[in-house]
Parts: C-alpha cells; sequence; structure tokens
C-alpha cells in the first residue's frame, strides 16, 4: 500500500474521490486540532473507516456530520435507543452497531476528561509524548472501538504522531509550521 502522500501525487484529478482525498490530505490531514467537537468527529471517522476505504469516509462526512448533529459532543452523549435506531437506518453513513454505539460511548468519555481536564485536547496534550503503544493501551482503557491503526491514524491525523506527511511531500512543511504535538516533541530532545 502506498503511503498517503504518494498516493495522492499519483492519482489523476479523474480518479474517484480525488478532489476529496486532495483536498484532505493538503489541509486537515496531520494538522493539529484545538476544537474537541472536532477532534470527537476525527476520532468517530476513523473508527467508522475501519474495514473500509477512506474514500467511502470521505464521501460520506457531510452525512455523518448531519447525522451526529455535527459532531456536537454533549448532543451524542445524550443519544437514546431513538438516535441508534435513527442511525441504524441513515443511508448516508456506515449503519454499523458497534460503531455507533462506540460514537456514543465515546462522547461520554470525552465529556468525563472534559470535566476532569478541562477538554478533551487538554488530556491527549497531558498524555503526550508517548509511543504509538502506550497511546493504544491508553485508548483501549477509555474508549471503545480504538485498536492499534484507528488510533495511530487518529493520532496521526491531529498531529500527535509523526507519519501524517513524507518529509518530501509539500504539505510537511505546512505542516510544520502549525507545531504539531510531534514536532515538539522532537525539538525538545
Amino acid at each position: 500500500m502506498l503511503p498517503y502522500c504518494s498516493f495522492i501525487a499519483k492519482q489523476d484529478n479523474n480518479t474517484n474521490g480525488y478532489t476529496l482525498h486532495k483536498h484532505y490530505h493538503d489541509n486537515l490531514y496531520g494538522f493539529p486540532i484545538s476544537d474537541d467537537n472536532e477532534l470527537f468527529a476525527r476520532l468517530v471517522l476513523e473508527i467508522n473507516q475501519a474495514g473500509l476505504s477512506w474514500t467511502t469516509i470521505l464521501k460520506k462526512e457531510a452525512a455523518f456530520r448531519k447525522a451526529y448533529h455535527n459532531f456536537d459532543i454533549q448532543k451524542v452523549a445524550a443519544y437514546q435507543q431513538k438516535d441508534v435506531d435513527r442511525l441504524l437506518n441513515d443511508a448516508g453513513i456506515i449503519r454499523n452497531r458497534l460503531k455507533i454505539n462506540a460514537a456514543i460511548h465515546n462522547a461520554n468519555v470525552i465529556m468525563q476528561l472534559q470535566n476532569q481536564h478541562g477538554s478533551f485536547k487538554n488530556w491527549l496534550d497531558m498524555h503526550h509524548p508517548q509511543t504509538k503503544q502506550a497511546w493504544v493501551l491508553l485508548f483501549k482503557k477509555h474508549f471503545k472501538f480504538t485498536g492499534g491503526e484507528i488510533v495511530n491514524e487518529f493520532l496521526m491525523s491531529i498531529g500527535y504522531l509523526p507519519g501524517a506527511h513524507d518529509k518530501d511531500c509539500n504539505i510537511f512543511n505546512k505542516v510544520l509550521k502549525t507545531k504539531p504535538a510531534w514536532s515538539i516533541q522532537t525539538l525538545k530532545k
């Protein structure tokens, strides 16, 4: 499998999902996120990608935002069975009961972390830096549906783990200017 930067570079403008991938790669992937709802959004999207292509998730992102109240953590945490049923019947999203239940559970966990640490981002910052393995153990302790690949992609996509972009990718320096957490860790050494 090609690294994401190489995948984007080799795509033709007419390739299925190219515009979505190009926008995500160039403007979102690896860039730090400070808003807790957007951090939650990225986590939910990464969880829903499990077993599917990222193209599928990018195509469904707008539907996910609508279905999950724009990833408002408080609203999702309050979901009841009628909301689960609504989501299971929404053809615009991934209709997987385990993933839906994980989103609701994880929203509640994030609310607890916000109460304890001020924000989900503060909790992430408090635990940074760690190895991927340590992050996976930490996430598995608190969250549902967070295996190694999901945690790795989530943390790379929000700038806590390196590897989102190749060093020769023209976006690498753009990301570096935003001072992602992994770069600050590197600078401390």
